[in-house]
């Protein structure tokens, strides 16, 4: 089988090529990423390999489909970028749900504690020789409450963590985990209560921009945010807003709304376009880093072994575990529990 694979990066390949080639499986290695201009690379391939800030939509799909391309393989957890609904009936759509959580959940922790101990500025500082403490001032994590808004694989992990440290842990989920001891709570009450909010829910037309105006000014003034999940959970202009009113106390970003032509790359000699994201990383109480949460050896293997396995399931037996579809109106749980084709 042979596989267009989109917006690569050097740390993709070795991995790839492994579990590629130990499946019969010869990955083409575009830099480029996937959109009506460059879906034609594909032509003679049985799918594509795609990635976060490909573009996937109905007119992508529908010229994948008329070169008999039968596959998407996502390698990453996130689909808000595919046109699910209408590749069903054309193409197969497959995704990693789990590559390693402690890698995500683990950065998130990093974040934080960057963000409320001042490491990058001490960091900065002591290599200029500069060793005072004067605004260096930080807080407890032990005794905060963290509101977590997505208890799934990463979500979890990212509680275990936080209990760790003796925090006080309440949760969001429109999908509550059953026997976890986890005290859910509904969203306003979250906003309300929680010293620190981490976001770790999928990117839904439910979730997006559920971080805006109003869910901020419900929030405690001083609150933390961080988000390891999609950047279109948070209002960008909202968010910034909060910030210079200081109801915002720091903000902790892995990724944002419009990062699909900024992050990944090396734009350290050209003046960035993006007033928003520039006022963002200007702002002393923000960390911004280029979705590099996942970004783990143990990460990177997953993913590939995982995607490649997703393949050959599907050539093998014609269906996969890890499948996206609408079959039954639902798209990872669905009803037909992954023993069947989806169409």
């Amino acid at each position: 089988m042979k596989f267009a694979f989109y917006d690569t990066k050097q740390y993709d390949i070795p991995s790839f090529e492994k579990y590629g080639t130990e499946a019969g499986i010869t990955f083409k290695f575009y830099e480029g990423k996937l959109n009506a201009d460059t879906a034609e690379l594909a032509r003679g391939c049985d799918g594509v390999c795609i990635f976060v800030n490909d573009t996937c939509n109905a007119e992508v799909i529908d010229k994948l489909h008329s070169m008999g391309v039968r596959m998407i393989a996502l390698r990453c957890a996130g689909y808000n970028n595919v046109d699910v609904r209408h590749a069903f009936g054309k193409i197969h759509v497959f995704h990693v749900p789990a590559y390693s959580p402690y890698a995500v959940a683990e950065h998130a922790v990093a974040m934080l504690l960057t963000s409320i101990r001042r490491i990058h500025k001490a960091y900065i500082r002591t290599r200029d020789f500069n060793f005072s403490l004067n605004g260096m001032t930080g807080f407890d994590l032990h005794g905060k409450t963290v509101g977590v808004v997505g208890t799934g694989k990463i979500g979890r992990v990212f509680i275990d963590i936080c209990r760790g440290f003796g925090m006080k842990v309440i949760a969001y989920d429109k999908f509550p985990a059953t026997d976890a001891g986890i005290e859910y709570v509904e969203l306003d009450e979250l906003f309300s209560r929680s010293d620190i909010i981490s976001l770790h829910c999928p990117l839904t037309s439910e979730t997006h921009h559920m971080i805006n105006a109003v869910s901020i000014e419900k929030m405690r003034r001083g609150v933390v945010i961080v988000n390891t999940s999609r950047g279109a959970l948070i209002d960008a202009e909202a968010l910034l807003a909060g910030i210079k009113s200081r109801k915002i106390g720091a903000a902790c970003l892995d990724v944002y709304e419009e990062e699909a032509d900024i992050f990944f790359e090396d734009n350290s000699g050209h003046i960035l376009d993006d007033d928003t994201l520039a006022r963002l990383i200007s702002m002393p109480n923000v960390i911004v880093t280029s979705h590099q949460a996942f970004l783990t050896e143990e990460a990177l293997a997953n993913i590939a072994e995982t995607t490649v396995s997703n393949i050959v399931e599907f050539a093998r037996d014609g269906s996969s575990r890890n499948e996206l579809c609408y079959h039954c109106g639902k798209v990872e749980n669905c009803k037909k529990c992954r023993d069947a084709r989806c169409f």
